[in-house]
């Protein structure tokens, strides 16, 4: 591996602000695993919450300090911190004054991912993390021995000696990561192939996405684009080379015969066709949904795209076992009354997971939790129509209070607007504050055959919340 953070030798540490989370801790996972010591702090460590997570950090050589700075101690560290994390947090004003040098997890993710002579970028608003997970699988399966960073824990590379797999050290020489616009840090990835999903309103202006999604399909040596996703389909004249996929566009490279789709509850399949060669193939994926079908083919689109046989491929998706927080089935109690676990928060990631549920006959209870105030105001209106298009007269959303672990963002705007448009639109939605409450109203009006969906992000502990409603409905 060679030098990255100013030519500095390998032994120079790293202190992540943050280490536990999402985003920071399968970083971290990397930065160990290459060589790198490291160290960090979280406010959840603090606080006790997801104890786990940290027993397994200690245990695995990472050394945690509260967040009160005393972590920080010598001006040859390098700090890893959020853009987002304010000057007033401990870390970074000891950080600023000793001098270290500071980076975001982007830029060291990109001068890793950037280093490696083969790497495969995916982005787009959303499916990003499956199919990141789908890419490596495949290539892992293939021999490649992939490093991959992920933003959820891949269930093929856990294990009991890492149940936090949402990352793999591999080989530094092939690296595929899922990369964030939300930030613009898209702009820092030069990746071989770059996969774009599809382009929708989140963090920024369809104007600013457009930009920085045309940008990224122009630095990848070959792009993989979604013909079925409107905006994807006219960024696609940026990219000097392409592979083209799409469920609905026949005319796309990787597509599939639209008779052939069978979905049940928990799978689907279809015919795929290799419109370059007219080869077909069965595709059979132990999860469900048409937007899992559209990520598995684009996960095959950059693996042919990669040399890798379309065989091979097809045969690696079907013992896909997916992502936590992903369409995550948490049980199904005697009674018929399942349960999920779903990573859905912006419009397009929410509307995927309902119109799957909604593919089957069942009520649905749909439990949100907003992850953030800044993201409510942002995409409010978008997140009322889709639950209120997606859900019929029977099924029910119920929504508590935004995340808020703190800081100085502006809470005048809260979750009872959203549930005023939901219901403008003709939807049926409860606000709750305390999410405790929340599940004891899901708990209260649970019927036999229902299908309850936990909705959300940022918040490591809605799986537990999860765990815990479907346990007393057991």
């Amino acid at each position: 591996m060679s030098e990255l953070v100013d030519q500095a030798p390998i032994e120079r540490p790293f202190f992540f602000c943050g280490i536990g989370g999402s985003g920071m801790l399968p970083l971290a996972q990397l930065a160990q695993g290459f060589g790198y010591v490291v160290a960090g702090s979280d406010r959840s460590y603090d606080q006790g919450r997801t104890p786990e997570k940290f027993k397994w950090l200690d245990e695995n050589g990472f050394t945690l300090f509260p967040q009160d700075a005393s972590g920080i101690n010598s001006a040859d560290q390098v700090l890893i911190a959020s853009a987002a994390v304010e000057d007033t947090v401990p870390e970074v004003a000891r950080a600023n004054e000793l001098g270290c040098k500071r980076m975001t997890r982007a830029e060291l993710l990109a001068e890793l991912f950037n280093e490696a002579g083969y790497s495969v970028a995916v982005g787009g608003t959303s499916g990003k993390s499956t199919v990141t997970g789908m890419i490596a699988w495949i290539m892992a399966d293939a021999d490649h021995d992939p490093t991959v960073m992920n933003g959820a824990v891949m269930k093929n590379f856990a294990d009991e000696a890492n149940p936090f797999a949402s990352a793999r050290v591999g080989s530094p020489r092939v690296f595929v990561s899922e990369v964030d616009e939300s930030d613009g840090s898209i702009a820092l990835y030069k990746p071989t192939i770059g996969v774009l999903l599809n382009v929708s309103l989140d963090h920024k202006s369809i104007e600013e996405l457009r930009q920085l999604f045309g940008d990224f399909l122009a630095e990848s040596g070959c792009a993989i684009i979604n013909l079925d996703d409107e905006e994807s389909r006219e960024l696609a004249s940026r990219a000097s080379q392409k592979v083209t996929f799409g469920i609905h566009d026949q005319s796309a490279d990787i597509t599939v015969e639209p008779d052939s789709i069978e979905q049940t509850p928990l799978s689907i399949r279809a015919v795929l066709i290799d419109n370059r060669t007219r080869e077909v193939f069965p595709l059979e994926l132990p999860m469900p949904g048409l937007h899992n079908l559209a990520n598995a083919l684009a996960a095959i689109a950059a693996m042919s795209a990669a040399g890798i046989e379309i065989t091979r491929c097809v045969y690696a998706l079907g013992r896909f076992e997916g992502l936590a927080r992903r369409f995550d089935v948490v049980g199904t109690s005697e009674s018929g009354i399942s349960v999920i676990d779903d990573f859905g928060h912006n419009p397009e990631k929410c509307a995927a997971t309902l119109r799957t549920l909604k593919a089957t006959e069942s009520r649905v209870i749909a439990f949100f939790q907003p992850h953030g105030y800044g993201p409510l105001r942002q995409m409010g209106d978008e997140l009322a129509q889709t639950f209120a298009n997606e859900l019929g007269a029977d099924d029910i959303t119920i929504m508590c209070d935004p995340v808020y672990f703190g800081g100085t963002v502006d809470r005048s705007a809260g979750t009872e607007r959203i549930i005023d448009l939901i219901e403008q639109h003709g939807g049926s939605a409860q606000h709750i504050g305390a999410r405790d409450a929340c599940g004891d109203k899901i708990v209260e009006i649970a019927k036999p055959g229902d299908r309850i969906v936990i909705m959300g992000a940022r918040d490591d502990t809605l799986s537990a919340f999860a765990k815990s409603v479907f346990e007393r409905l057991s």
